[in-house]
């Protein structure tokens, strides 16, 4: 643990929390989910699946529907599944078996494998402080199955904007019932979670798991930590 600002665990009333790569690790998940998704394709849609084979196509329709959709910037679950439905349209498929194929991704990409210390970490910071999940992602974390460490899950595609917007770091401060000031966030991306926090007046937690550095000078984390284990040390 290396505490690189002045962390006062006494200011902290409420904790926000990111929970992708903070409390499992994203890319293993989203692969699995789209492998399970290319399976129901194969079955159901198999000249769609034959497109969605080849990656390049997956990166065209994907780009496509960011600009014939600007609106859905802030819902990856909205733009996950127009992007199915383009790339039905594409093959000749049914696009109305977009709604379905992405709920197949959809329950599989809640099947996350958590992180050794995510799941201690959450039981100790969820008996003493209230917990928001404050992610852009599309996670549940009632489908998950960690809703009970939680008072409430704040969104990007819920609010409307993301983070690193300091609004959505006010909002889960509400949420938690407290002032910005008196939130830890803890997260691991050091320009959305980090960057995001400390402008939003919180305190920052960096789990920062894999020594990258950090970038942003002239903030800095309060804490910086390899793991939650760790950080929960910080609370004595």
């Amino acid at each position: 643990m290396a505490p690189t600002s002045d962390f006062d665990p006494q200011r902290v009333r409420a904790i926000t929390l990111d929970l992708d790569d903070t409390l499992w690790p994203i890319w293993p998940t989203i692969a699995r989910a789209e492998g399970v998704l290319q399976q129901w394709l194969d079955d159901h849609a198999p000249a769609a699946a034959a497109l969605g084979r080849d990656k390049g196509t997956l990166r065209e329709v994907r780009n496509q529907m960011q600009t014939l959709r600007p609106d859905l910037a802030h819902d990856m679950s909205a733009l996950r599944r127009e992007s199915i439905r383009l790339l039905l349209q594409r093959a000749g498929d049914d696009p109305a078996l977009a709604e379905t194929a992405f709920e197949v991704f959809f329950a599989e990409r809640q099947r996350v494998e958590l992180f050794d210390d995510a799941l201690p970490a959450l039981a100790f910071l969820s008996s003493r402080f209230p917990v928001v999940a404050l992610s852009n992602g599309n996670a549940d974390v009632h489908r998950v199955g960690l809703g009970e460490h939680f008072r409430a899950s704040i969104s990007a595609r819920e609010f409307g904007v993301g983070k690193p917007d300091a609004r959505i770091f006010h909002a889960a401060a509400a949420a938690a019932g407290v002032s910005a000031d008196q939130v830890l966030h803890i997260g691991d991306d050091a320009h959305l979670d980090g960057v995001g926090a400390l402008n939003a007046g919180m305190q920052l937690a960096w789990v920062n798991r894999a020594e990258h550095p950090w970038e942003h000078a002239p903030l800095q984390p309060h804490l910086t930590v390899s793991d939650l284990l760790a950080l929960c040390q910080a609370f004595g």
